[in-house]
C-alpha cells in the first residue's frame, strides 16, 4: 500500500510540474501571440492532457514526462480559480449596486435563459430527440460559462463598463438556474413519485436560507474577524481567513443546493464593503490566476479531438447553431432590458457559447440514463469547442458592436457606476496630518480615497465615515485599485522616510505627469523625496520651526500681520535652500 501511496505522490506532483510548466512557458508563449490567456489554457490541456500526446505514452513512455496523468486529481483545485475569480468579482460590487442591476438580472438574464434553452430544445427535438432529453440539452447548452467570460472581461478591463455590468447580471441569474436544473435533471431521472414543485419548493427555501446565513454572518462577523486577524499577527492570518470566507461560503451554498460560485460571489460583496478589500485583491490575485488556468486547463482535457473528428460533420452544424442562436436569444435579451444596440451586440458575443456547468449536467444526465453516450459525446464536443471559441465570438460582438455606437441614452437598468472615483486625491496616510489634510480637502468637495497599513487607524477612520482602506501605497496594486490612473493628485501623509520614498517611487513609475505632494521629515528626507519624483515636498523641521519662530516673535509683541509677512519670506529661503541641497 505504501508503494502505491507513494507512486500516487508521485503522479500528481509530476502533473503538478506539467501544470507549472504550462502556466509558466506554454501560456506565456500564446500571449506573445496576443492571444488570451484563457485560450492559452484551453489549446495547452488539448495538447498536454489524455486525449492529446497523453494518448501516446504506451508507445514514446517518456510522453508521460510532459502530460497530464490523473486529470480528475486537478478538478477541486480549478474549482477553487473559479471561486475566487467570483469573490473577487464579488469586492467589486456591493448588495446597493446589485439591487441597481435587478432588471438586468431577472429580466435580460431570465430571457436570455428562456430563449435560448426553447429554441435549442426545439432543434433538439427536430433532430429526433425524445422531449426529455430534448429539454436537458436546452438547458444545458442555455448557460455560457461564467470563468471564461468574466476571466476575459478583467483581461481586457471591461469588467465595470456596461457590458461588463451586464454579462455579470446574466450570467449571475444562469448561476441561479444551475441548482433547479439539476434537480429537474435528478428528478425526472428518478422517475419519483413526489410532486416536482415540491421539491423545487424545499430546494428553493433551503438556498434561500443558505444566502440568509451567509449575508447575517458577512454583516455582523466577518468585519470583526477580520479586524481581530490583522491585529494579531498581519497578512498570513488574513490570507488564512480569506480563503476560510471563500470556501465556507462557497460550502453553504452547495450544501442548499445552489452553484459553489455563489456563496463565493456573496461573500466577495460583503468583504468588499469592509476596509480589508483592495489588499484582499492583491493577495489573492496570484492564486486566482494560476487555479483559473488549472480550470482551463482541465476544459482542454476533456476535449477529444479524435471523437470530434469521427463526428466533424455533426460538431460543425452543432456549433454553427449553436452561436447563431444564443447570439440571437443574448442580443434580443441584452437589448430589451441590457442597455442599447451596442452593448447588446457585445454582450450577446459574450455570451453565445455553452458553460461549464454544461459538462456537469450532461454527466447527471448520462448517469440517470437519459441521454445516451453517442449523444453526450456530441453535445459535449460541441460545448467545449464553443467555450475555446469565446474569445473570439467576444472579440467579434466587439467589432459588430462599434459600428453601433451612437449617442443612446443609457437605460436605467445599466447607469454607469457614479460611485467610481475620477480626478479624485489619493491621500498616502491618514494619521493626523492625513486626516487634517482631508477634512480642508472634503469641506472643498474633493473626491478623496486614503490608504493606511494600520488596522487600527482604518477602523478608526471608517467608524467616522472616512473612505480609508487598508494597504500599503508603495505596491503597485494597491495604488491601481486606488485608481491611480484616474487620480488628480496623490498626497504622501506617512511618517516613515523609507515608506513613503517608496510609495513617492512607486507612483511617479506607474503615472509619469501625476502631481505628487510629500510630506519630509528633514531637508535631507525632502531630496531624496525630490529624487524619487515628488512634485512638492514639504519638510517638517522647517514648518514646525517656522511656527515656533511665529510664536515667540508674537511673545515678544509682534503684530500678527508682520509676523507673517516675516514666516513667508523665512519659508521661501528655507524651501529654496532645501531645493538647492
Amino acid at each position: 500500500m505504501a508503494v502505491e501511496g507513494a507512486h500516487g505522490n508521485e503522479v500528481l506532483i509530476k502533473d503538478a510540474i506539467v501544470f507549472l510548466f504550462a502556466a509558466g512557458i506554454v501560456v506565456p508563449l500564446f500571449r506573445v501571440l496576443r492571444l488570451p490567456a484563457v485560450v492559452g489554457f484551453i489549446f495547452a490541456g488539448i495538447a498536454l492532457g489524455p486525449h492529446g500526446l497523453g494518448q501516446f505514452t504506451e508507445i514514446w513512455p517518456a510522453l508521460a514526462f510532459i502530460t497530464i496523468s490523473e486529470p480528475a486529481a486537478a478538478a477541486p483545485f480549478a474549482e477553487l480559480g473559479v471561486l475566487f475569480l467570483l469573490f473577487l468579482l464579488g469586492l467589486e460590487l456591493s448588495f446597493a449596486r446589485l439591487w441597481e442591476l435587478r432588471r438586468a438580472v431577472f429580466g435580460a438574464g431570465g430571457l436570455q435563459a428562456g430563449l435560448s434553452a426553447t429554441v435549442l430544445c426545439g432543434v433538439a427535438l427536430a433532430l429526433g430527440l425524445d422531449l426529455i432529453p430534448a429539454i436537458t440539452i436546452g438547458l444545458a447548452l442555455a448557460l455560457s460559462s461564467t470563468a471564461i467570460v468574466m476571466q476575459l472581461l478583467q483581461e481586457t478591463r471591461r469588467a465595470a463598463t456596461p457590458v461588463g455590468r451586464t454579462a455579470l447580471a446574466v450570467l449571475l441569474f444562469q448561476d441561479i438556474l444551475v441548482a433547479p436544473i439539476l434537480i429537474f435533471v435528478g428528478f425526472v431521472a428518478a422517475g419519483e413519485d413526489a410532486s416536482l414543485l415540491s421539491i423545487v419548493g424545499e430546494a428553493l427555501f433551503e438556498g434561500l436560507l443558505a444566502i440568509l446565513v451567509i449575508v447575517v454572518l458577512g454583516r455582523f462577523v466577518l468585519a470583526r474577524v477580520f479586524h481581530l486577524a490583522a491585529h494579531a499577527g498581519g497578512r498570513d492570518f488574513l490570507m488564512a481567513l480569506i480563503l476560510l470566507t471563500v470556501v465556507g461560503a462557497a460550502v453553504i451554498t452547495a450544501s442548499a443546493g445552489l452553484s459553489l460560485a455563489l456563496g463565493a460571489f456573496l461573500a466577495g460583496i460583503l468583504l468588499g464593503e469592509t476596509e480589508f478589500k483592495h489588499q484582499t485583491e492583491v493577495d489573492l490575485e496570484p492564486f486566482k490566476g494560476l487555479l483559473l488556468g488549472l480550470f482551463f486547463l482541465t476544459v482542454g482535457m476533456s476535449l477529444d479531438l479524435l471523437v470530434i473528428a469521427g463526428l466533424w460533420l455533426e460538431v460543425l452544424v452543432g456549433l454553427v447553431i449553436l452561436i447563431s442562436l444564443k447570439f440571437a436569444a443574448g442580443f434580443i435579451a441584452c437589448r430589451l432590458f441590457g442597455g442599447g444596440t451596442a452593448v447588446a451586440v457585445e454582450t450577446a458575443g459574450f455570451l453565445s457559447a455553452a458553460g461549464e456547468f454544461a459538462f456537469v449536467i450532461l454527466a447527471a444526465a448520462t448517469a440517470g440514463s437519459l441521454i445516451d453516450t453517442r449523444t453526450a459525446t456530441l453535445v459535449a464536443a460541441i460545448a467545449g469547442l464553443s467555450m475555446v471559441l469565446t474569445p473570439a465570438l467576444a472579440r467579434l460582438g466587439g467589432l459588430i458592436g462599434v459600428r453601433f455606437q451612437v449617442a443612446e441614452p443609457v437605460p436605467t437598468g445599466i447607469q454607469p457606476d457614479a460611485t467610481g472615483h475620477d480626478g479624485h486625491v489619493i491621500i498616502a496616510g491618514f494619521g493626523r496630518v492625513g486626516r487634517t489634510i482631508g477634512d480642508l480637502l472634503k469641506a472643498e468637495g474633493a473626491d478623496l480615497m486614503a490608504l493606511d497599513n494600520d488596522a487600527r487607524r482604518v477602523l478608526r477612520a471608517r467608524e467616522d465615515d472616512w473612505p480609508v482602506f487598508l494597504g500599503d501605497a508603495a505596491r503597485a496594486e494597491i495604488l491601481h485599485k486606488a485608481g491611480l490612473e484616474r487620480a488628480a493628485l496623490l498626497i504622501v501623509t506617512v511618517d516613515n522616510a523609507a515608506s513613503a520614498e517608496a510609495m513617492v517611487h512607486m507612483a511617479r513609475r506607474l503615472r509619469q505627469e501625476l502631481p505628487i505632494l510629500a510630506r519630509a521629515q528633514d531637508t535631507d528626507h525632502a531630496k531624496r523625496l525630490a529624487q524619487a519624483g515628488a512634485s512638492y515636498v514639504i519638510p517638517d523641521a522647517i514648518e514646525a520651526g517656522l511656527q515656533l519662530a511665529g510664536r515667540a516673535l508674537r511673545q515678544f509683541g509682534y503684530a500678527g500681520e508682520t509676523v507673517r509677512d516675516l514666516l513667508a519670506h523665512e519659508r521661501e529661503e528655507e524651501y529654496r535652500r532645501a531645493e538647492e541641497g
